[in-house]
């Protein structure tokens, strides 16, 4: 009898550790509501138009907004345009100009510090590479394809959403998708110090389609669009943590309270002090095919 109660307290015991040590964890509320990136005050009428507006992120620097868009005056196809910082939300977007756009589709644009801006560019129907320039004094230089070959960045199928974060010890870690590898869908890779593709491990990938990553500057949390089962419609945002950049990600979360709809939603990004959420949908009430939405979130009373 002593044994079996001892048992029991020890198995009572753990879980309750366990509980405290996941609440201990936890750093972040849950995002709120989103809301129309136009319907921020401040925001420009030309932020969400009637044509595809989507793959959103806040520049590190000063909070402008990048996007895709075909929306006219661009160089054909998606173009990558900038809408600066205006009230609590974005004035009208300009376009990146001629050195970014051409006449291919360019989209899925990255501001990372050291003045960089990555970004993908289509070669083919089939063939999308990540592409890295640097803004001068006078504007973007040239941009550079990341190395392309067996296991590199770049490979002959889709590489998708380029993103940054610091991997410890002095090293840069880059996030992104790809069809490599004969999978028809998208998988999440990641490259350290732009060596070898590796696949991202624990619950960031799943048999469906899993792309478009986005992870925190400190490399801890991850944010994707994905049609695994869970999804509310073709694609919906999830997202998951980790404990250090050497683990594995943990199972991956369905995120709710409207941020996922029955239409499909894309590109989803953080700002770097992971505050707002901005991502693509095509759900009901938008202007176009797609708008950018956005949503925020504080953090947990005591937590740094």
């Amino acid at each position: 009898m002593a044994s079996r109660l001892a048992i029991t307290t020890s198995i009572v015991a753990a879980a309750l550790f366990s509980a405290a040590s996941v609440a201990a964890a936890k750093t972040w509320n849950d995002w709120g509501a989103p809301v129309s990136a136009e319907s921020l005050p401040g925001s420009s009428s030309q932020v969400n138009t009637a044509f595809n507006d989507g793959c959103p992120i806040l520049s590190p620097y000063d909070g402008s907004l990048y996007m895709a868009s075909n929306r006219p005056g661009g160089s054909g196809g998606l173009d990558i345009w900038i809408a600066p910082p205006s009230g609590d939300g974005w004035g009208t977007p300009v376009n990146a100009g001629p050195t970014i756009n051409t006449s291919a589709d360019e989209f899925c644009p990255s501001p990372a510090r050291g003045n960089r801006f990555f970004f993908v560019r289509r070669l083919s129907g089939t063939n999308t590479d990540i592409y890295v320039v640097k803004k001068l004094p006078k504007g973007w230089g040239t941009p550079e394809a990341l190395p392309t070959g067996a296991n590199a960045i770049n490979s002959p199928w889709e590489e998708w959403s380029p993103s940054v974060y610091d991997a410890g010890d002095g090293n840069e870690g880059l996030y992104f998708s790809s069809t490599r590898a004969g999978h028809p869908a998208h998988d999440i890779y990641y490259s350290i110090n732009r060596g070898p593709a590796q696949l991202a491990q624990g619950g960031a990938n799943s048999s469906a389609s899993d792309a478009r990553p986005n992870v925190s500057h400190d490399g801890l949390e991850l944010v994707w669009d994905s049609t695994r089962w869970g999804s509310l419609g073709a694609t919906d945002i999830w997202s998951a943590t980790r404990s250090s950049v050497s683990q594995p990600w943990d199972t991956a979360v369905h995120l709710g309270n409207g941020i996922n709809s029955v239409a499909g939603e894309s590109r989803p990004s953080m700002s770097w002090d992971g505050t707002t959420l901005v991502f693509g949908s095509g759900r009901a009430g938008g202007e176009g095919s797609t708008d950018i939405y956005v949503s925020t979130r504080t953090k947990v009373t005591g937590r740094r």
